[in-house]
């Protein structure tokens, strides 16, 4: 019994000696993650809401669920992964991007395409990214019920959402001027 009492004291002693302090250990573990900014807003816009809005808006016109024909299927990558997750799935995937790209409209640090900041303290703003929340939302309820006729009825929240932002902050006559509302810019009458 006392030999296996000197081999565990001897393996506890090894192990002991050769770890390193905690200190060494925190201070060799990675950074916390921490989210940035890595596009200007058009490019984010552009990327994503665009690109899945557009997906959604297809709906009305071609059933998701409908079998494709072999000539439709092409032979490019996106096309190549579209089947993975694609039909009803692609546009409920669609609809929810739609609402967590508002979290990504809303990120403190990002810019307008003209360097300007994005106006996310600006109510106007906040409401256009809440709707857009909205919209994604709707537009997944309606995606779920595999209805084409669903998705023409939210098409024009999401098409609604999309413009509670566009019309102030990106219609206007001068690019320089994105990012600054036109109706909050409006002089009262």
């Amino acid at each position: 019994m006392s030999r296996l009492g000197g081999v565990m004291a001897m393996a506890m002693i090894t192990v002991a000696c050769n770890s390193k302090p905690v200190e060494d250990v925190a201070a060799q573990a990675p950074p916390a993650f921490t989210p940035q900014v890595h596009a200007n807003l058009a490019q984010m816009m552009r990327g994503i809401p665009f690109t899945f809005s557009n997906i959604v808006f297809d709906a009305q016109s071609e059933d998701p669920g409908a079998p494709k024909k072999p000539a439709e299927v092409g032979a490019g990558a996106t096309d190549t992964f579209r089947n993975v997750y694609g039909g009803w799935q692609e546009v409920e995937n669609s609809a929810l991007a739609l609402s967590e790209s508002a979290t990504l409209m809303m990120m403190p640090g990002r810019k307008c395409e003209n360097g300007k900041p994005v106006p996310i303290d600006d109510e106007l703003y906040r409401k256009g990214a809440e709707s857009l929340v909205a919209a994604g939302r709707a537009a997944y309820k309606a995606a779920q019920s595999r209805s084409v006729d669903a998705i023409v009825e939210v098409s024009d929240t999401v098409a609604t959402s999309c413009a509670n932002c566009h019309e102030p902050y990106r219609d206007v006559e001068n690019p320089a001027d994105r990012c600054t509302s036109k109706i909050a810019a409006k002089p009262a009458e």
